[in-house]
């Protein structure tokens, strides 16, 4: 059956798209596959990078269960060093290996229709009567702008104030269960940031994450996420100076934080980012 079971009988050749990368691409090119498969690809892109030295980054798209079960697996597997066998690693990769090996793989899951209707709440009872009535048209047309404007999957901003402990409820062989959504890297995404570092801080027993980066028009950015619920006039003033002592918003032209705050120029993220992702639906 081989390394990917019955799935892959015939995986891609590696070495085959290594060597149509050295001839089709430069050594900083983003390689993209809309059919990943068992994930080849990406396979050949960190290969071909320990060889040459390149900076090459891969873009993998599937939509099939076997991206959790043989895909991501692999590519974690080859990120960690060059050579297995029978499920174990073969040989340690070399420092020169390790240093031109991928230090972050990023997994982005796009949430579906199904998902999106089970994560829809109503605001009274009128809304669930209408759906039984109506159907999904009304639902699409008209109870997506009002009776469900609240519900988790069209981004509830009162429950931005705790943005790490986000939830969804997805479906996923045959159950449904509940998982956490990743606000702050989908907010970057919908700004067009282009993430120069990202830090995580601690002020009291509190987490702070901060991305800096740039926008499409070349200015600089922050953005800073924490959890603000139950918070007062004292621990927004606290909030201000943490910031202000680490100097997080220097040079910065534009400052988004979620909730309220006392940031001298920041702007809260809430309304912008619920607008940047329905803007379509809701304009």
């Amino acid at each position: 059956m081989g390394e990917f079971g019955d799935v892959f009988q015939t995986p891609k050749p590696t070495r085959l798209l290594q060597r149509c990368f050295q001839i089709g691409a430069n050594s900083d090119s983003t390689i993209l596959d809309f059919f990943a498969g068992s994930g080849t690809t990406g396979h050949a892109v960190i290969n071909l990078n320990r060889e040459d030295g390149g900076r090459r980054t891969f873009i993998l798209v599937e939509m099939a269960h076997y991206f959790d079960t043989v895909l991501l697996p692999r590519i974690k597997k080859v990120a960690f060093t060059p050579e297995w066998k029978d499920g174990k690693p073969k040989r340690m990769a070399t420092m020169e290996e390790a240093e031109r090996s991928p230090r972050i793989v990023k997994v982005i899951r796009l949430e579906s229709y199904e998902d999106a209707l089970n994560n829809l709440s109503f605001d009274d009872e009128s809304g669930q009567k209408a759906l039984e009535l109506f159907g999904d048209d009304y639902l699409l047309s008209y109870m997506l702008k009002w009776e469900t404007r609240h519900s988790e999957t069209l981004l509830n901003i009162e429950h931005l104030q705790s943005p790490f402990s986000y939830t969804l409820h997805l479906h996923c062989n045959g159950e449904t269960r509940e998982r956490a959504v990743d606000l702050p890297e989908t907010f970057t995404y919908l700004l067009g940031l282009d993430v120069q570092t990202r830090r995580v801080y601690d002020h009291q027993g509190r987490r702070y994450l901060v991305y800096r980066g740039t926008l499409r028009d070349g200015r600089v950015a922050v953005i800073i996420w924490r959890d603000i619920a139950g918070w007062g006039t004292e621990d927004y003033e606290s909030d201000a100076a943490f910031v202000a002592d680490h100097n997080l918003t220097a040079g910065a032209a534009e400052i988004y934080v979620n909730g309220d705050s006392r940031i001298p120029g920041a702007h809260s993220l809430d309304r912008p980012f619920k607008a940047r992702m329905f803007s379509s639906m809701e304009g």
